[in-house]
């Protein structure tokens, strides 16, 4: 069954998530180089039929656009290249990083563990697909 992806992007690091296949439940995937993301997902897409790419849009308290949307407009407009037949729907990305610490710490992740900020991105990645996915039912 076609999967959600999930996408947290940066400049730097990228982090994915994937739903299940009846797109219920969303599972941290990886970090990816920001520069490696589309290959990444040209990849991922040949094993495994993407429905849709669910990304974080940054945005401020008050609602508007924040500093990094420039960085994210851009990588939509090489996602939809690349995959002009895959939809794609923005999600708003405040508090992920927060919501993603927050549950690293009630799994139990050790500090250290914590400090990677590859883990913080991936479940970022998880936050904001999990957040579209429960808006849909």
């Amino acid at each position: 069954m076609d999967r959600l992806i999930g996408i947290d992007y940066g400049r730097a690091r990228v982090g994915v998530a994937q739903s299940d296949p009846l797109g219920i439940i969303a599972s941290p995937l990886e970090t990816v180089p920001g520069a490696k993301i589309i290959e990444y997902l040209q990849k991922y897409a040949q094993g495994q039929p993407i429905m849709k790419f669910v990304v974080g849009y940054p945005l401020n308290l008050n609602g508007s656009h924040a500093e990094a949307a420039a960085d994210v407009d851009a990588f939509l407009k090489k996602l939809q290249k690349a995959f002009p037949d895959i939809p794609v729907a923005l999600e708003d990305e405040r508090f992920t990083s927060v919501l993603a610490h927050r549950a690293m710490i009630d799994g139990g992740m050790k500090k250290s563990l914590r400090r990677d900020k590859a883990s913080v991105d991936k479940i970022s990645a998880a936050l904001i697909l999990q957040s579209y996915l429960d808006r849909q039912r």
